[in-house]
């Protein structure tokens, strides 16, 4: 299950881990305009963790979920595409 809000800044996607247990806590997704952050509370010490990725990191992980095993570097097309 996940829940999708605009705000004012800022998409928020959160997912909710649903199935048999050991579940994972929910994670938080933030797209803002020049990067996107993933929260999720971390049940050991209590505290949210939290990761940036630049918009150059995520579309390097949306061309790797597509992707073999391998070592990739994504250039632009002639049309200046990537």
């Amino acid at each position: 299950m996940f829940t999708i809000e605009h705000e004012y800044d800022a998409t928020v996607v959160t997912l909710v881990d649903e199935g048999k247990a050991p579940l994972q806590e929910d994670v938080t997704i933030n797209a803002f305009e020049d990067c996107v952050t993933i929260t999720q509370a971390d049940p050991r010490t209590d505290a949210l963790v939290q990761i940036t990725l630049s918009m150059t990191q995520l579309r390097d992980l949306r061309a790797a979920l597509d992707l073999p095993e391998g070592v990739y570097q994504l250039r632009p097309a002639r049309d200046g595409s990537l």
